[in-house]
């Protein structure tokens, strides 16, 4: 096991178990809270096909220390850094070609949640809770939180969520597509192991790299765009795989 900071990072059978380790609350002492170097050089591995995000103990994360964000902030300059670290963090999640899970037990707010929400998939307990609690302290997501819950939720529902900062329960989670899995609390890690071996399993990793980067393509790419991507990746897949059966 390999350590940056608070995250720590083993490879199982091909897939990457990346943790965060602050217990018991799992804070981000920093909004930069690993290397992007060192992530980098984790998954830069080309055995890698799959990534699953955890919190080590009871709970993903919750979010910010504030004490040590209040003291970030004396220096706008340093605090402006450290918060584009750590989005370029979540950003680099957020591309990688390889499938990426949640796995989140417990509380995941505010930084947390951000981090969830760069994965492809978010499986949770059915004790999870889930918030931005930052505008009840006349704050705002910073990582990139106002942008990907209205990927994945109406506009409508994310504005009640951000300007709320209520708590979402597992089951509600669950009914408003912020989670796509509910289980029970024993069986989150094991259930996303499984998950994610039924995706890759038996998949060479070019075929996985080139599934997820045609999705991401459809994200961030015009329709027309996208679709002549995924033929250029389709034929170069059949050269290279279906010419030498």
């Amino acid at each position: 096991m390999e350590k940056s900071r608070i995250a720590a990072w083993e490879l199982k059978d091909n897939i990457g178990i990346l943790s965060i380790d602050n217990r018991p609350q799992n804070y981000l002492t920093e909004p930069d809270f690993l290397d992007l170097l060192k992530l980098k050089e984790w998954t830069a591995d080309e055995t890698l096909k799959g990534i699953i995000i955890t919190g080590k103990g009871r709970h993903f994360s919750a979010g910010a220390d504030y004490a040590n964000l209040k003291q970030l902030s004396k220096d706008p300059g340093l605090l402006f850094s450290k918060m584009t670290r750590g989005k370029k963090i979540l950003n680099y999640l957020d591309d990688i070609e390889v499938p990426t899970i949640a796995a989140i037990r417990g509380a995941c707010f505010g930084g947390g949640l951000e981090i969830a929400l760069a994965c492809h998939i978010r499986v949770c307990s059915q004790n999870a809770l889930f918030a931005f609690p930052e505008t009840n302290l006349n704050l705002l997501p910073g990582l990139g939180g106002t942008v990907r819950l209205p990927e994945k939720l109406p506009f409508s529902t994310a504005l009640q969520i951000l300007l709320s900062g209520g708590i979402v329960s597992a089951e509600k989670a669950l009914e408003i597509r912020l989670a796509d899995h509910l289980v029970p609390s024993r069986q989150v890690y094991n259930f996303s192991l499984s998950l994610m071996k039924k995706m890759v399993d038996n998949r060479p990793i070019e075929v996985i790299r080139s599934v997820v980067r045609a999705l991401n393509n459809s994200r961030r790419m015009s329709a027309r765009e996208a679709m002549e991507e995924e033929t250029r990746m389709f034929c170069e897949l059949a050269v290279k795989i279906l010419d030498n059966e």
